[in-house]
C-alpha cells in the first residue's frame, strides 16, 4: 500500500474520527492545561481589596486595576471589589476559602492579616504560608496624628493625658494603640466602629474623636494633604522598624520601650509594615498563572504610565517581589513562642 502524506490520512473515516476524538479531548482539558495567554483572553480579573472605598488600600487597588491587565497576555478586563468587613479579615478569609483558584482573583489584603492569627485567632480562616504572594506595593511608616484642638503637642503627652482615637477593629488604627497602651503605657482611649481611615478622618474633622493612633504617612498625604501643610494635625510619634528621614526628629515608638521583651513584640508588629500593601493569589492556583501574575505585578515597576498615574494620584510605590513577602511571612511564622505569647496577651489587656 502506498503511504500518502500524513495530512492526507485525515481524509479517511478513521483519520477524521481520530481528529474528532483529539478535538473533544483537548476541548475538555482542565483550565490548568491552557496557556496563560489563552486563559486570560476574554476573561475578567477581579481585585478584592480588604478596605472601604476611599482609603489608601482602595486607591492602590484601583491604581493597579488600571494597569495590570495589559501585562497579562490576553489582557483581561479588571474590576475592583471592596470587602472591608471585619477590618479586612473577610477579604483574607474569602481569598483563601471562596475565591476562584484559577488566577482570575487576586487580593490586596490589610497588612494586619500577617499577624491576625495572634490578634484574632478565632476569626482567621486561612493559613498564611499557603497563600501565593505576588508582592507588596510599598513599605510604610505609621504616624500618630492628633487634631490641632487636642492638648497633645508632643509624644510625652501620650503618657500623661488621655487621647480619644478612632479605630477599625482588628487593623492598625486599633491594634497599634492597643500595643502602645500595653507595652509603653500610653493613654489612648480607643473608639471602634469606623470602617476605615476615611471615616476616622471625617470623625476627627467633626470633633467626634481627637486622633488616629496609626495612619500610614503616605495615605495621610494622599487623603488629607492639607492636614500637615496647614497644621491641622500634630504628628506625635512614628511607628516602623526604622525612622523615616522625612519626619525629622519625630520620636519612634521604639524609643519608649521599657525592656528587650517588649521591644521584640513591637518589632514583630512593625515587621508587617515592611511589606505594607501585600497582594496575593489564592492557594492552589496553576503554577503558570501564578508566574504570569507575579510577572505582571513586577512589570508595573517599569511601566511609565503606571508610575505617572501613581505620581498624579500622590501614591508612593516601591514594589517588593513575592519572594521577599514570603521571607517576611516565614520570619513571622518562626516567631519565638514567648514573643508570640506576649504579643497575644497584649490584646487581652482591657
Amino acid at each position: 500500500m502506498t503511504r500518502g502524506a500524513p495530512g492526507l490520512a485525515l481524509r479517511s473515516p478513521l483519520g477524521i474520527a481520530a481528529l474528532m476524538a483529539i478535538t473533544a479531548v483537548s476541548g475538555s482539558l482542565p483550565a490548568a492545561a491552557q496557556a496563560p495567554q489563552n486563559f486570560y483572553a476574554g476573561k475578567q480579573l477581579t481585585i478584592i481589596v480588604g478596605s472601604a472605598v476611599g482609603g489608601g488600600y482602595d486607591h492602590l487597588a484601583r491604581l493597579v486595576g488600571r494597569h495590570i491587565g495589559k501585562h497579562l497576555l490576553g489582557e483581561p478586563t479588571v474590576v475592583v471589589q471592596n470587602m472591608p468587613a471585619a477590618g479586612g479579615l473577610a477579604a483574607a478569609n474569602h481569598g483563601y476559602n471562596a475565591a476562584p483558584k484559577d488566577g482570575t482573583t487576586i487580593v490586596l489584603v490589610q497588612r494586619g492579616m500577617l499577624l491576625a492569627n495572634l490578634t484574632n485567632p478565632t476569626g482567621v480562616r486561612y493559613q498564611l504560608d499557603k497563600f501565593n504572594w505576588l508582592g507588596s506595593l510599598n513599605s510604610e511608616v505609621a504616624v500618630t496624628a492628633a487634631w490641632h484642638t487636642a492638648p497633645h503637642k508632643t509624644a510625652k503627652d501620650l503618657f500623661t493625658t488621655e487621647l480619644v482615637t478612632g479605630a477599625t477593629k482588628g487593623i492598625d488604627p486599633e491594634t497599634t494603640p492597643v500595643l502602645y497602651n500595653s507595652l509603653l503605657g500610653t493613654k489612648f482611649k480607643i473608639v471602634l466602629g469606623y470602617t476605615g481611615t476615611t471615616q476616622i478622618a471625617l470623625a476627627m474633622e467633626r470633633g467626634e474623636v481627637q486622633a488616629i493612633g496609626d495612619w500610614s504617612l503616605s495615605s495621610l498625604k494622599v487623603q488629607r494633604p492639607d492636614w500637615i501643610r496647614d497644621k491641622k494635625v500634630t504628628l506625635l510619634m512614628q511607628g516602623a522598624l526604622k525612622k523615616q528621614p522625612e519626619l525629622g526628629d519625630l520620636p519612634s515608638a521604639l524609643d519608649f520601650v521599657k525592656n528587650d521583651s517588649d521591644r521584640k513584640v513591637l518589632e514583630l508588629h512593625f515587621s508587617q509594615k515592611t511589606v505594607a500593601r501585600p497582594m496575593l493569589a489564592p492557594p492552589d492556583i496553576p503554577a503558570d498563572r501564578l508566574a504570569a501574575l507575579r510577572k505582571a505585578f513586577m512589570a508595573l515597576g517599569k511601566d511609565q504610565a503606571f508610575l505617572a498615574d501613581a505620581e498624579r494620584s500622590k501614591l508612593e510605590i516601591s514594589l517588593i517581589d513575592g519572594e521577599e513577602v514570603e521571607r517576611i511571612v516565614r520570619m513571622i511564622a518562626a516567631t519565638p513562642a514567648e514573643v508570640a505569647d506576649r504579643f497575644a496577651k497584649a490584646f487581652q489587656t482591657p
